[in-house]
């Protein structure tokens, strides 16, 4: 039966004669995971349960034309597809088997749902939102023409005020709307001016290059010398904007991540690394929070 996924030591000192060793606290253990069935279902889809070892697990199922069992998560959690052939039981072996990998991804998911909705808490006036690493905010003035930005474009302070044509009362849709419009116009200027730094000082050449939304990915680089960067990046400060676009201009060079490929980056931006630690701790997935 094939299997695929989408997505993606305790150490005791020796105890002590005397005095005997005070016993340690119990480890608290990991809450549950909610888990429901959806109020709808797509059609042809059943609602299953199985008793993994961690915890009991609900999922969507859905048979397809595919050769094996997928497995996938969404906002409405375990989402199963596997082929007519496979029975029920083995379906359900699929997911214990995989129940931490699941488990795991649906925690992820649910506190990426809580941080949007608490999000939803930054949408009016006088809200902050990440711009360059710095905290801005948002003041609503129906007198305008247009969003401005007061401070250094690309060199904000925490604070900086940044204005919306709209009034104080503006649906929350259209303030994020409105600002996420401002942060790609931002977004597409200052990474056109930081590709073409590091162009010059790579002597590489690309062919295009262009903002994305992509959920699982940070830039990408096609073989053909097609660049891509997410916008999101802009909430960030420069040095791990850098890092992204010194990271997908190496791949002009070498499309892999090779020891060659390590060197270029260094090669194009000197001590790169504390930028990829620092962007390691964030995936796109989780951003943005606003």
């Amino acid at each position: 039966m094939g299997l695929t996924k989408q997505l993606e030591l305790f150490l005791f000192d020796a105890a002590r004669e005397q005095p005997a060793p005070t016993p340690a606290p119990a480890a608290r253990p990991i809450p549950a995971v909610a888990i429901s069935c959806p109020p709808s279902l797509p059609a042809g889809a059943r609602w299953r349960e199985v008793q993994a070892p961690e915890q009991k697990i609900g999922y969507v199922l859905q048979r397809s034309r595919r050769k094996s069992i997928g497995l996938t998560i969404n906002d409405d959690g375990l989402q199963v597809r596997a082929p007519s052939w496979i029975t029920l039981s083995q379906i359900d072996a699929a997911v214990i088997e995989k129940s931490a990998w699941v488990l795991e991804k649906l925690r992820m998911s649910q506190a990426r749902q809580q941080q949007l909705e608490t999000a939803e808490a930054q949408w009016h006036h006088g809200g902050r939102i990440p711009y360059m690493g710095k905290r801005i905010v948002l003041n609503l003035d129906s007198t305008r023409r247009a969003a401005a930005f007061t401070g250094k474009r690309f060199a904000p302070q925490d604070n900086d005020p940044l204005y919306l044509a709209l009034p104080h009362d503006a649906e929350r849709s259209r303030i994020r709307d409105s600002t996420h419009a401002w942060l790609q116009q931002q977004a597409q200027a200052w990474f056109g001016e930081r590709l073409q730094h590091f162009l010059g000082i790579s002597k590489l050449r690309m062919r295009r290059w262009r903002l994305s939304s992509a959920a699982t990915r940070w830039g990408s680089c096609s073989s053909d010398g097609n660049i891509m960067l997410n916008w999101r990046l802009i909430h960030f400060q420069p040095d791990i904007i850098d890092y992204v676009i010194a990271h997908e201009i190496a791949h002009l060079r070498e499309l892999n991540h090779s020891k060659n490929f390590w060197r270029e980056v260094e090669r194009i931006l000197p001590g790169f690394e504390r930028a990829r630690d620092a962007l390691k701790q964030h995936n796109p997935g989780s951003l943005p929070l606003i």
